[in-house]
């Protein structure tokens, strides 16, 4: 790629996810499932301006997502095939909360996030990120789906590469609506677990434990782990949480999680990513914008998680690497 090509590339990248943006609020992959279809049968099926339609599914086939097997006529492609809402480790949610309007809003303020060092999101919004989704209970959703929807094939990677069978009770902190503390429950039949999360975010999960069957061995706190997180687990996991915050704050609930163990040496499971040395190609880095903008936090190397554990009370012992992009970091309470 030369590297005039390289410059535009990127700075047109907001065209693009745009574009995905488009097709999956006009449900295209779904339209698809059954076959190949035309321009005039998926612009009646979704609603959408048939030339637009096409000029936008023109530019996201160019890139892999969707074919253009014929005149003005498309198929789904093996990434397309994730935007369905049918689909097993399906992607829809949140390939669809990253390029959404509210993310377009705050990053037009990336220059305060790089001027200051501060979330461009409390700018943007007038108050922090968190608090903003327990007010808006309709994007509330949208994360909570983009969330799980990462969770099912991220889940399913750590529970190739780590052995959870030895833990009594598993405390998932902050885990959303349960994806992950339900899969490794299904996959281990003797481990108990304990959802905790803020009251409103629990609430939505108690049905999606009860269709699960997993009622006689999970149940749903709330909880502020900023304050507390439920004692007695044997291990405590937590998916995509800490890079939500600095260090200190960071810190703050990882000694929480060390009191709560109380007198046993329990296991702090993290599934993060672990940034790349160097210019090594690496999602982190992207997802490490989204923390600095966002809630205010970061992804880490190997190395500063082990600081942040060593200045929490614990000791890294291991970092796994997965099928997916988060990696299995354990550390144990010293």
């Amino acid at each position: 790629m030369n590297p005039a090509q390289q410059v535009l590339q990127v700075a047109t990248g907001y065209m693009a996810s745009s574009c995905l943006y488009a097709a999956i609020t006009l449900n295209i992959a779904d339209h698809l499932s059954a076959g190949p279809k035309t321009m005039a049968e998926l612009a009646k099926a979704s609603g959408a301006n048939e030339d637009a339609l096409y000029r936008t599914l023109r530019l996201l086939s160019s890139l892999g997502i969707f074919e253009e097997v014929g005149p003005k006529t498309f198929a789904l492609t093996p990434a397309a095939d994730l935007l369905r809402t049918d689909a097993p480790g399906s992607l829809r949610g949140m390939a669809v909360f990253l390029p959404d309007p509210l993310h377009y809003r705050i990053y037009g303020n990336i220059m305060h996030s790089v001027s200051t060092g501060r979330p461009a999101a409390d700018f943007t919004l007038g108050m922090p990120v968190f608090q903003y989704l327990e007010k808006d209970q309709a994007y509330s959703q949208v994360f909570n789906d983009a969330m799980t929807a990462l969770s099912a094939p991220v889940a399913g990677a750590a529970i190739d590469v780590y052995d959870f069978s030895g833990i009594g009770t598993l405390v998932d902190v902050a885990g959303g609506h349960g994806e992950v503390l339900m899969s490794i429950l299904k996959a281990h039949p003797k481990v108990r677990g304990v959802l905790a999360d803020l009251g409103h975010v629990v609430e939505g999960a108690k049905p999606r434990i009860a269709s699960a069957g997993l009622a006689d061995r999970m149940e749903a706190v709330a909880c502020d782990f900023f304050q507390a997180v439920p004692a007695g687990g044997d291990a405590y996991i937590m998916k995509h949480i800490i890079h939500d915050w600095d260090d200190e704050r960071a810190s703050v609930i990882l000694k929480n999680i060390a009191t709560a163990m109380g007198a046993k040496k329990g296991r702090v499971i993290l599934l993060e990513s672990v940034i790349a040395a160097g210019d090594t190609a690496d999602l982190g880095k992207f997802i490490d914008i989204e923390m600095l903008l966002f809630p205010g936090g970061r992804e880490r190397t190997a190395d500063e998680f082990r600081s942040l554990f060593a200045r929490s009370g614990f000791h890294m012992t291991k970092v796994v690497a997965t099928k997916s992009p988060l990696s299995v970091i354990e550390a144990v309470r010293t």
